[in-house]
């Protein structure tokens, strides 16, 4: 089946890139009808979106699913949308050289860009939130005009064949095409000569992406992850702080790519933290065990990746705060679901500070001085989102100014990609590119240079035209 499916892929890619040449780039009615046909789509379907969800996970917070792989699928086209007239018109910019200024408008030069679609768009997306980031991007891929090649992951089968069978229902396959497999079709995915490539993941992987990408030298939009830390300000509001990291840290479980990794808590603060943590969590999960709201994690795997990570926090001297506020027994339970932990006094030979976490597990780490929060973060990859709490802004201006992330939000922890208008993107080991709203529309399109020259010849009054040397300095004009 893997050998037919490539193959096909192959095929489609042809075509798309065909009709590209053949066809050019597609009218604004042509766009804004594709954006609509993706909202009539997840609308119609969300439902068995649902539905999905809850056989790839287990058990995923219904509500939830709603707000993070429907709504959030749908404001994207229709920010698109709103917007696409004014994105597509050619931009005016200053026919001007250095010494001289703006003469060369004056003279008649003109200078502009021009947006064309790349052609076609590969994408590759998790399992974490499989409708949400396989569809949200599109908000940006098909607002820049471009055909597109979708490969969603393996470990959510029932949420990818709904993908695959939606998009053929809404979709000619020369516009979106879906191609479901193993990690064999993924890997042959990737080596694809696409026009433009982007994949949403893991950084072990993405290394691999970017390398098989490099072999047709395809441009990258490389979404991935990494410890995100929080920093508690002195100044913070502490209960109303542990509401919100616990509420990120909680949501799909922890199984998010932004989710708050670490905390860095002042040293006389914490012991008011922790408790306020035990104390919101409780009251938002009374109980979990058989809870719909509590997300169950993915699969055995990581469910004994997680496990892994308290037990070696605990074998290595750190203090483990369960919160399981009706102690079930979760060693016999239908699901994979893990109840938020928190490890206090993390050392970094442990598991929990090397690796990015992915789920409802907290370490807290204290400080005596902000500029320790900051020296700590920047002895690390650089993560692909950032969250300061407190009413300081002198001292939120310093960990901002002195540390480099992907985004920041402050008082709150993820709810800097729900920003339409604002960039999503990471750097270094957490990304490269980014996309939403218009700045998606100009990741994913080429962004052609056009230069008018005036009729008078500027190069030969500047001197610049060959024969260089005056009649008078020449012997051979005598």
């Amino acid at each position: 089946m893997s050998n037919e499916t490539i193959q096909n892929m192959h095929r489609v890619l042809e075509l798309q890139k065909s009709l590209n040449i053949k066809e050019g780039a597609p009218s604004l009615e042509l766009r804004a009808d594709r954006l609509d046909r993706v909202v009539s789509m997840v609308t119609k379907y969300e439902k068995e979106i649902i539905s999905a969800l809850q056989d790839d996970f287990g058990n995923r917070d219904p509500v939830m699913s709603a707000a993070t792989e429907v709504q959030s699928v749908i404001g994207p086209m229709l920010h698109a949308k709103k917007n696409l007239k004014k994105w597509m018109k050619t931009e005016k910019r200053k026919a001007a050289i250095a010494p001289l200024g703006p003469v060369l408008s004056l003279l008649g030069a003109k200078a502009e860009i021009r947006y064309q679609p790349k052609g076609v768009v590969g994408a590759i997306s998790p399992w974490n939130f499989p409708l949400n980031l396989a569809l949200a991007p599109l908000g940006g891929i098909l607002s820049a005009g471009n055909r597109v090649m979708l490969k969603p992951s393996e470990l959510t089968p029932s949420s990818s064949d709904l993908t695959k069978s939606m998009i053929e229902e809404f979709f000619d396959e020369s516009e979106i095409a879906v191609f479901t497999g193993d990690p064999e079709v993924g890997a042959a995915f990737s080596g694809l000569a696409f026009d433009h490539l982007i994949f949403t993941g893991g950084t072990a992987i993405a290394k691999h992406v970017m390398k098989a990408a490099s072999d047709n030298l395809v441009p990258l939009t490389l979404e991935l992850g990494g410890k995100s830390p929080v920093v508690v300000g002195k100044s913070s509001k502490i209960k109303e702080t542990a509401t919100r990291v616990m509420q990120g840290k909680t949501m799909n479980a922890g199984q998010i790519c932004l989710a708050p990794d670490y905390a860095l808590v002042p040293e006389d603060s914490v012991d008011e933290f922790v408790q306020a943590s035990v104390e919101v969590t409780s009251e938002m999960y009374p109980d979990m065990k058989d809870n719909e709201d509590f997300t169950s994690i993915i699969n055995q795997k990581h469910y004994d990746r997680i496990q892994g990570y308290i037990s070696d926090a605990k074998e290595k001297g750190a203090d483990v705060v369960e919160i399981n506020p009706s102690n079930e027994d979760f060693s016999q339970q239908p699901h994979h679901k893990i109840p938020p932990t928190i490890i206090l006094n993390p050392t970094e030979d442990m598991q929990v500070m090397q690796e990015e976490i992915f789920g409802p597990v907290l370490p807290v780490k204290t400080y005596k001085d902000v500029s320790e929060t900051v020296n700590y973060i920047n002895s690390k990859d650089r993560p692909l989102g950032l969250y300061y709490f407190g009413e300081d802004s002198r001292e939120k201006d310093y960990v901002l100014d002195n540390t480099t992330s992907g985004g920041v939000t402050v008082n709150d922890v993820i709810s800097h990609i729900t920003m339409e208008d604002l960039p999503f993107g990471g750097v270094g080991p957490s990304g490269m590119g980014s996309y939403h709203g218009h700045d998606g529309f100009k990741e994913f399109s080429h962004a052609k240079s056009v230069y008018k020259q005036s009729w008078l010849n500027l190069n030969k009054l500047a001197g610049l035209v060959p024969p260089y040397k005056k009649k008078e300095d020449n012997p051979k004009s005598a």
